[in-house]
């Protein structure tokens, strides 16, 4: 028997899977839950430890799972399968949490945008996502991390590290400093149109990387969204904007030389034609005009969050080596200014797609 069978086969034993428990191990590249492959003389299933830590509401983390789930199902849309416990719930809930999901067969994912054309069909995914989830109401869902895209909020705790500055370490990023207290006035409008009501509130992925969508290993086409850990209410633009801030990059997020750094005109076009060609039907004109603010804004406050952590010691993101969030603030700023530069070319390039 493996250590895995060993140590997980009891947990696996309090769900309703189907035949017989063969085999237990580790499964996919996930850096928040510990996943691992559950393989039975029947089916295939995905059995999740759930990490408390960064979730620590999983009774309302499961509720918005289940619930939006349910919704996709319910209309014919394949998408993760929630596995009941023996008892009829959701998930294990104890000092340990455990849930397990149906495994996806004849499925791929892509950490990267291997052509142009896989970021357009990972833009028609999301979109489709968004459009299927248009009738849902979003204030029923909990806030999995409080604020997450609170923008202002974010702000006013980077003012707080740096007015605190533990580490002595703002001498060394005046630049990224009066670049982020500058852009003051642009961080709240995501936030004022959701309050006023010009902005409709949305069930939100927020976390819309190329890897959590389950391509068809044949066709290439998308099956299903996945890892709704995040899912919220909130706006299209951020899911929209985070899409293009890890996309349409022509580097890596912790890219050291910025002249690799550039935000590429191109690339957004081809996740907006994806993106819009699938809710055009859905979006509001007050959506449309501000996709492409959503894409900076999504990018700045990234940077922020960077920035703010390097003050702070680097006590949030995991590093690699000192200074590593210092490098990824500045790719991120690199980013938000090229994207505020070309504002009125990403404005057209929405509104010829949706003509």
């Amino acid at each position: 028997m493996s250590d895995y069978m060993k140590e997980y086969g009891a947990v696996a034993a309090q769900f309703c899977l189907e035949g017989e428990v063969t085999e237990i191990c580790p499964y996919g590249e996930g850096h928040i839950n510990v996943t691992l492959l559950v393989t039975t003389t029947k089916k295939r299933y995905i059995l999740q430890k759930m990490n408390t830590h960064v979730f620590p509401d999983p009774d309302g983390l499961m509720a918005n799972i289940c619930g939006v789930t349910e919704h996709l199902s319910a209309r014919g849309i394949e998408t993760l399968n929630v596995v009941p416990t023996k008892d009829g719930k959701s998930f294990i809930k104890g000092d340990v949490c455990y849930r397990v999901y149906d495994f996806i067969e004849d499925t791929v994912t892509y950490q990267t945008a291997s052509d142009i054309n896989v970021f357009r069909n990972s833009g028609k995914a999301f979109g489709e996502f968004q459009n299927y989830l248009a009738e849902f109401d979003a204030s029923k869902l909990t806030e999995t991390i409080k604020r997450f895209h609170d923008t202002p909020n974010r702000f006013a705790n980077f003012k707080a590290a740096l007015e605190k500055d533990e580490f002595n370490r703002a001498k060394d990023c005046q630049k990224e400093i009066e670049f982020i207290l500058s852009h003051e006035s642009t961080y709240g409008i995501a936030m004022d149109s959701l309050k006023d009501g010009s902005l409709p509130l949305r069930v939100t992925h927020n976390d819309t990387k190329l890897n959590n969508i389950l391509m068809d290993a044949k066709s290439g086409e998308a099956r299903a969204v996945i890892d709704l850990d995040t899912i919220m209410p909130g706006s299209m633009l951020f899911d929209f904007g985070d899409s293009i801030r890890f996309g349409a990059s022509t580097a890596a997020e912790d890219e050291k030389d910025l002249s690799k750094v550039h935000f590429d005109i191109n690339l957004f076009k081809a996740y907006a034609e994806g993106y819009c060609g699938a809710v055009k039907d859905s979006i509001t004109d007050k959506e449309a005009e501000l996709l492409p603010y959503g894409s900076y804004l999504m990018t700045i406050e990234c940077g922020m969050r960077f920035l703010t952590d390097y003050l702070a010691g680097d006590t949030y993101f995991a590093t690699k080596y000192e200074g590593h969030n210092l490098v990824r603030c500045r790719t991120q700023i690199q980013l938000a200014a090229e994207m505020e530069a070309q504002f009125e070319e990403m404005k057209k390039i929405i509104r010829d797609i949706l003509a």
